[in-house]
């Protein structure tokens, strides 16, 4: 199965710090000290979009009958 990667885009501001974003979920942005710390951050806030929208998702089908599945990504 293939791993699901996603991809950080990366600026240095002028007073030093990290700031990005994850390309594929454009909600998701962060900033951080060192890029290490950024990369961390950045997948902080791509859990809490995801929680995000999967709250957003269950409110929207909340009473009617559904199906769910988990899907897994390696």
């Amino acid at each position: 199965m293939k791993k699901l990667n996603y991809t950080a885009i990366i600026e240095k501001s002028e007073d030093g710090w990290y700031v990005g974003q994850v390309q594929e979920i454009p909600e998701a942005i962060a900033q951080g000290k060192t890029i290490e710390e950024l990369k961390q951050n950045l997948l902080d806030a791509l859990e809490l979009v995801i929680d995000f929208h999967r709250e957003q998702t269950n409110n929207l089908y909340q009473g009617r009958k559904i199906i769910k599945r988990k899907l897994n990504l390696a």
